[in-house]
């Protein structure tokens, strides 16, 4: 396994990134991977190295490098039910100054530089996001509607731009919402509109979850349902993106 740290080249600066990919010499097909709140950190690259595993050339960018290079905050390696007040006190100014302009923005170049990697096999990408991470990788699929084959989300905020936000999806879509997160009257909306968009689509709430299920450094990990996350991811990856 390759891992690297990398240099994006966007609109308004370098974004620092992590990636990972198997060291077969052999090009593979990309995932561009949005890290939670908390940003890149262990976790975060254990998540990439495990995809990477599978046969994918994995892409994690500091969306937040406008502020500094990763870590952007200083986290504690676990951030339990205490340390929580002061970590959300550091990123909420971040994601608030994350706005949907910069996003896209930047998902343009990560895009770019993802698919003109050596290590990256020509074709469709996919993106995936935890947290905050589960709407920025939204934005981007409905943005890229050509480029993106497959997108998935988990504990994400990912309905948050509305109904009319999913309309320009082709993406093949998985969505793990936690339950903490998601009434069963707004996952019939949210499916609603994903219907509506003409998408193949899986959007369902993880059972007994609350929000960063997937993230082991937090108390809300779930091991369960970090397991269905892979079985799902990895399902929707195989269909959709050709491995060599």
């Amino acid at each position: 396994m390759h891992t690297k740290t990398l240099h994006i080249p966007t609109a308004d600066g370098q974004a620092d990134a992590f990636a990972a990919f198997p060291d077969t010499g052999e090009r593979h097909p990309g995932v561009l991977m949005y890290a939670d709140g908390f940003g890149i950190r262990p976790v975060m690259r254990e998540m990439a190295r495990e995809l990477a595993g599978h046969g994918y050339y994995v892409l994690v960018p500091n969306v937040f490098y406008r502020h500094g290079p990763a870590p952007v905050i200083e986290l504690p390696e676990y951030i339990g039910e205490e340390a929580r007040p002061a970590v959300f006190a550091q990123v909420m100014p971040l994601i608030e100054a994350h706005t949907a302009e910069r996003g896209l923005r930047d998902a343009d170049a990560y895009l770019r530089f993802l698919t003109t990697r050596p290590e990256v096999g020509a074709g469709p990408v996919a993106v995936t996001g935890y947290c905050i991470g589960g709407l920025l990788a939204m934005r981007t699929a409905a943005a890229h509607p050509g480029q993106v084959a497959a997108v998935a989300g988990f504990h994400g905020p990912v309905g948050a731009d509305g109904p009319g936000s999913l309309s320009g999806l082709t993406a093949e879509v998985h969505l793990g919402h936690a339950e903490g997160d998601m009434t069963p009257e707004a996952l019939g909306e949210l499916n609603q509109a994903l219907d509506a968009a003409g998408v193949g689509h899986t959007s369902e709430i993880y059972p007994g979850t609350v929000h960063g299920f997937t993230m082991s450094d937090t108390d809300a990990f779930d091991p369960a349902a970090l397991q269905r996350h892979w079985d799902r991811l990895l399902s929707l990856l195989g269909r959709t993106l050709a491995t060599s």
